[in-house]
């Protein structure tokens, strides 16, 4: 039930000898996503422990080179390894130009398809989905067109309530049922409704990726309820006439929009080359939002599950 971005990372334009270009590795149940892929992302890949080869699906929000410069080089790496399963990635137009003179002039005989989606970044869209995640494209406020994103665990198998199979009577064929949602009809010709003999294991969990942007309250709005909501945090608030200039965010605007999201938890990150030390904007952000954390790079940070008992199903059944 693995749920865990990895910051691989948390610099602006221009990286430091501590920080290095955007990028994130999210894990959800053991499928790998990476969320831009700035310069290096590659070797952070592998100092985190974690293969390239792992990666599913790639998410670029936007494409200044800060977000993309190291795909290229992790797209040739992955056809040295012999990757041969196709590689998605979703981005914005005009990627299309951009990855068509890329595999022209140094991949063209990939041992994998490189498959591209458009971001429509203006939309709120489901952009993709399997069993059991679901990603949502963001509309951002940048200088150029841009998209967060928000990964959405899908409702976990429902459990077997332990007390329902001795009540009923339930053999293997109607507890198979109940799982799949179904009601139940006993022997005695009796419907038995779904929800007295499942409950869901754990609510499921949120991640949401918005960077570079403005203070947007419509984003904020659109991850409503998000466990742990990254967002860009590149200037301090003396210096808001800059972020607003280039497209970007103070800290207090992060926190402002984890606040008005109803976040469980902020972190920030994309920071400007300017703040050597980063606690005047983590202090800067706590002050409107105290569970704020500033990412450091290679460290995790697991979403862990709230785990429903049959007792605590029963309860929020009834409550609604």
């Amino acid at each position: 039930m693995t749920f865990r971005v990895t910051v691989l990372g948390s610099s602006s334009a221009m990286p430091t000898l501590k920080r290095n270009p955007s990028a994130h590795a999210l894990n959800v149940h053991e499928q790998f996503f990476l969320i831009d892929c700035g310069e290096g992302t590659q070797t952070r890949l592998l100092r985190c422990g974690i293969s390239p080869l792992r990666l599913g699906v790639v998410f670029l929000t936007h494409l200044h080179g800060d977000h993309v410069y190291g795909l290229f080089g992790l797209m040739s790496t992955l056809g040295l390894l012999g990757r041969r399963t196709p590689l998605k990635i979703f981005a914005p137009r005009p990627f299309d130009r951009i990855l068509a003179s890329h595999l022209s002039f140094f991949d063209s005989k990939l041992p994998y398809e490189v498959q591209w989606e458009e971001i429509d970044t203006r939309a709120h869209r489901l952009l993709y989905e399997n069993k059991t995640l679901e990603v949502w494209s963001i509309p951002l406020r940048h200088r150029v067109p841009a998209a967060g994103f928000l990964f959405r665990e899908k409702t976990p198998p429902l459990n077997i309530r332990k007390e329902a199979v001795g009540l009923y009577g339930l053999g293997i064929a109607q507890c198979r049922a109940a799982k799949r949602g179904e009601d139940v009809l006993l022997d005695d010709g009796t419907v038995v409704p779904n929800a007295e003999l499942t409950y869901v294991p754990y609510r499921r969990r949120s991640y949401a990726y918005l960077s570079d942007t403005l203070y947007s309250p419509r984003a904020a709005e659109l991850v409503r309820g998000v466990d742990l909501l990254y967002h860009e945090a590149t200037f301090a608030d003396p210096d808001k006439a800059m972020a607003r200039k280039t497209g970007h965010s103070t800290a207090a605007q992060a926190a402002k929009a984890a606040l008005k999201a109803g976040a469980g938890k902020l972190l920030i990150g994309h920071f400007s080359s300017r703040y050597p030390d980063v606690e005047v904007l983590v202090n800067e952000a706590r002050n409107i939002f105290p569970a704020t954390e500033a990412v450091v790079e290679g460290e995790s940070y697991d979403i862990r599950p709230v785990m429903y008992g049959a007792q605590e199903q029963a309860a929020q059944d009834s409550a609604e």
